[in-house]
């Protein structure tokens, strides 16, 4: 460690302990039609924030936690029931094949919700250590879920740390609901986030936002446990992933652009901590622009859904059902619609953005 670093270390009110690391140059954009997001069906929340995921029941009503805690249900545009209050922070939310509600709560752990307002603890540890910010999952058609615990360094409302220290700290675990046992699949993640099923559930796709990139676990075969790179040097920060459509489509959510400053700081760690340190006026922020892309089962992009800055944004959860995309948002105070494309929605070629 070098003097510059040390006397930085020793006003460090973060706790940050950055690694250094060259991200891959980002790719270079196409224009495109910047207004798939700006004319969306918003339902608004009455007086809570931050639908972070949404997912869709049988009967086609909309699911959603926010920040204060609460777990929401839409039985329409406009119709809106506080169903329960998880007393954390909930995040990814699946719907489990009972009808109840699977929930990654970012303080409490991998939660079990159901209509009547009750909320049990499936697990709030993995391989003997806790979860400090469990964040999304999937549930295969046995019941086994897939989640993340994106650190074990930093909770929530210190996520932006992570990405500065760049540790790969997170984890994908699986949790049998039927022994109630925990293993982790991969480890080292760049704060692993969202997790998308396979159709055939043969592999299981997660997110790591900090390494612009998608990793991919077999789950049968000889190549079973084996982790590849999916999708790298992605044109933003992946947040949650839908599990594969009957069209073969996994849809992914980007929280924001990449932000160059932050590729820029990346090879320098005493630069990083000074970054860790600043007021929030003056950090690195993210661009708020809403995005989604949808993968075809090779990891190829056919759909590249876009919105401008004043679009419905940051678009964290994604999800599709009955001829709709549903949206949910870390930061706003409504979830959204907008129609399904009809075919692959690419932007126009060959211009910078």
């Amino acid at each position: 460690m070098g003097p510059l670093r040390r006397a930085l270390t020793r006003l460090d009110r973060t706790g940050v302990e950055p690694v250094a690391w060259k991200p891959p140059p980002a790719p270079r954009e196409t224009s495109g039609p910047a207004a798939d997001f700006d004319t969306v069906e918003r339902w608004p929340l009455p007086g809570s924030t931050g639908p972070e995921d949404v997912a869709v029941d049988s009967e086609g009503r909309v699911v959603s936690g926010t920040d204060d805690g609460a777990i929401w249900r839409f039985d329409g545009p406009g119709s809106v029931t506080r169903i329960a209050d998880t007393g954390g922070r909930p995040l990814g939310i699946e719907v489990l094949a009972d009808g109840r509600y699977l929930m990654c709560d970012a303080d409490r752990g991998l939660l079990r919700v159901d209509d009547s307002g009750r909320v049990d603890v499936l697990t709030d540890t993995a391989a003997g250590s806790p979860l400090l910010l469990c964040n999304n999952a999937a549930v295969d058609s046995a019941g086994v879920v897939y989640f993340t615990d994106s650190s074990a360094r930093f909770r929530l409302a210190e996520h932006r740390l992570d990405a500065i220290e760049h540790s790969g700290t997170g984890r994908l675990i699986r949790f049998d609901p039927a022994t109630g046992d925990t293993d982790v699949l991969l480890t080292g993640l760049q704060f692993g986030n969202g997790v998308g099923l396979a159709a055939d559930e043969s592999y299981v796709l997660v997110a790591e936002t900090a390494g612009y990139a998608i990793r991919r676990v077999d789950l049968r075969g000889p190549t079973a446990g084996t982790a590849t790179t999916w999708v790298d040097n992605l044109p933003g920060f992946p947040d949650n992933i839908a599990s594969q459509t009957d069209g073969g489509i996994f849809w992914v959510a980007l929280y924001s652009p990449r932000l160059s400053v932050l590729d820029r700081l990346a090879p320098y760690p005493a630069l990083r901590i000074v970054a860790a340190n600043l007021p929030d006026r003056l950090a690195p922020q993210p661009i708020l622009r809403g995005r989604v892309l949808g993968f075809d089962g090779d990891g190829t992009v056919v759909h590249d859904l876009r919105g401008d800055r004043d679009s419905y944004a940051p678009v964290t959860g994604v999800r599709e059902a009955n001829g709709w995309l549903y949206l949910g948002s870390l930061s706003s105070d409504a979830v959204a619609r907008m129609p399904v494309p009809k075919a692959a929605h690419l932007p126009t070629a060959g211009t910078d953005v």
